[in-house]
């Protein structure tokens, strides 16, 4: 039986979606410069337009974190001996699956404990590896990890697994309260597993985010078929164009949707409505890019010291080891 081995622990309100989206729409949307999260991007048919994104020939990040995974999980296994693997914003959990090969084949491992604000992709990835992995314990929690961290009484020492550098989703100051949060709520022997982009050329940063088949470009306009169906809004995604650009000065790629023209927008269940002019674009997601020097250096500042630096040949993306100062 694998039911006793897989718990899953909803600690969402529930009426978290909703509320959530509702403040993020009214903060962000109500007066230019217009902005949302990209946490709305994940409904069911963005979370397949991100998988295929994955796929894609100018996406690198996930096969080139794989590589160092593949190269690397035992290194991290031997170097951690985990009994626990936490990993925050887990998804599906499929890369994970090189770390809880390694971690079990080294004998220490007990216990993977996911976190994630889905239940269900939660569910289908846990049952799955209870089934795989006959002596673990799946103790997964739906939650939102930047409001609530759910790290309880996980058997030490742990490594928390924070992957696919969805750090880069965060502007500066949000990063520099995460890593203080993580720090604090982990203990001395724990480790802390970071995947970060790399700065690279811009060109190979612009085509990852606006594909020559147009999926990101979809992906990017599923939000607005999101606020449609939850929030009663009247988005006509024909009426928006994707665009990717390249901040250097804040060193990220920046996605937006550009208005084609002027038009209204009406957000009926918030009873909002916004005016779009000719070309104004709102900023759906940001995704920083990052260098050694300076990705060690704020973690420092945030309360960990790095102990070890990998990346794929090419350089282009990074994982790393950090333990809590």
């Amino acid at each position: 039986m694998t039911a006793n081995r897989f718990t899953l622990d909803d600690r969402l309100p529930a009426d978290y979606f909703t509320d959530t989206l509702r403040a993020d729409v009214l903060q962000g949307l109500v007066a230019p410069p217009r902005t949302l999260p990209p946490k709305w991007f994940y409904d069911k048919r963005g979370s397949d337009l991100f998988e295929q994104i994955t796929r894609l020939p100018e996406y690198y990040p996930t096969r080139a974190e794989h590589e160092i995974l593949t190269r690397r999980a035992p290194e991290i296994a031997a170097l951690t001996r985990a009994s626990t693997l936490v990993e925050l914003g887990s998804g599906s959990s499929r890369k994970t699956r090189l770390l809880l090969d390694a971690l079990t084949a080294g004998g220490s491992l007990v216990r993977y404990a996911p976190l994630d604000v889905s239940a269900s992709a939660l569910e289908e990835a846990g049952e799955a590896i209870v089934r795989d992995y006959p002596g673990l314990d799946v103790t997964a929690t739906v939650a939102d990890f930047e409001s609530d961290l759910a790290l309880s009484d996980e058997p030490g020492p742990r490594l928390l697994a924070f992957l696919g550098s969805t750090i880069g989703n965060f502007d500066s100051a949000q990063r520099r309260a995460f890593y203080r949060t993580l720090s604090l709520a982990l203990s001395s022997d724990d480790v802390l597993l970071l995947g970060a982009d790399l700065v690279k050329d811009p060109d190979v940063l612009v085509r990852a985010y606006d594909d020559s088949q147009g999926v990101t470009a979809e992906f990017n306009k599923n939000v607005l078929a999101v606020l449609n169906r939850e929030l009663g809004a009247d988005f006509d995604p024909d009426t928006f164009d994707h665009v990717a650009v390249w901040n250097a000065e804040e060193e990220r790629i920046e996605m937006r949707l550009r208005s084609r023209a002027a038009q209204t927008v009406k957000i009926r269940d918030l009873d909002l409505t916004a005016e779009f002019a000719p070309d104004e674009e709102m900023r759906t997601e940001i995704s920083c890019k990052f260098r050694r020097e300076s990705l060690t250096a704020e973690l420092h500042d945030g309360g960990f010291t790095v102990r070890q630096w990998w990346t794929d040949p090419e350089e282009r993306f990074a994982l790393l080891l950090a333990v809590p100062n």
